[in-house]
């Protein structure tokens, strides 16, 4: 395998290899090209991925995208920027889904 991030030495990932190592190999290809040199920089992407995890709630992908946009060059603040983003996306969406409450208020009154 030529692309071996740390993070697959860990039980689950490395469980995932034993049992089937060719689907494995196939989703480190596809992060590999994911984060290779595109049209975005990898400070940006691993900004990206900071503020995603957060809304995945991955705490191992949190830290490991934490620690590649600083090896990128991003700053605290940049990454904590990132972080408020992800969680005023996560607001935002509970607000949005609200509709489902609002269709049923006033229509069922129990007094």
């Amino acid at each position: 395998m030529a692309y071996e991030p740390e993070w697959i030495t860990d039980t689950g990932p490395s469980k995932l290899n034993e049992l089937q190592p060719e689907m494995f190999r196939k989703f480190l290809e596809f992060e590999d090209a994911v984060y290779h040199r595109g049209k975005i920089p990898a400070k940006y992407k691993e900004l990206m991925a900071v503020g995603i995890t957060h809304v995945t709630q991955c705490e191992a992908c949190m830290a490991y995208h934490t620690h590649n946009a600083k090896l990128a060059g991003a700053t605290d603040e940049e990454i904590a920027e990132a972080a408020f983003v992800a969680m005023e996306l996560r607001a935002g969406a509970a607000m949005a889904h609200f509709r489902a409450s609002a269709r049923v208020l006033g229509k069922h009154n129990h007094d």
